[in-house]
């Protein structure tokens, strides 16, 4: 598995993090504003926010003082790339099972 494919799926284990990306979907956000919804300090938010940026989930903007967080959608492609796989092996059974059942039905 690629570095970067590593570093999303690392910043996907954490349900914090999730959060944070989920609260990012509807729209761009401060590092204040985030913390505003946790209940945790600005700098665990920030390690939080670091370790998206690493993954590539996020972008941040530096507006003056500001840095605002900007979910990256294109960042989640290397992981639904990966689950594409398991997706078509279960497929790939899931028919296989379905065939079986009719044969035995048509038997």
């Amino acid at each position: 598995m690629e570095n970067q494919t590593q570093n999303a799926f690392r910043a996907l284990a954490d349900p914090t993090r999730r959060d944070i990306i989920q609260l990012l979907s509807s729209r761009d956000m401060t590092i204040g504003q985030l913390t505003d919804r946790f209940d945790m300090t600005r700098a665990a938010v920030k390690k939080h926010l670091t370790v998206l940026s690493d993954g590539g989930l996020i972008t941040v903007e530096v507006r003056g003082r500001e840095r605002i967080n900007r979910l990256e959608p294109q960042g989640m492609a290397p992981v639904l790339d990966w689950l594409r796989y398991f997706d078509r092996f279960w497929d790939d059974r899931l028919n296989s099972l379905k065939e079986a059942i009719e044969r035995k039905q048509n038997d």
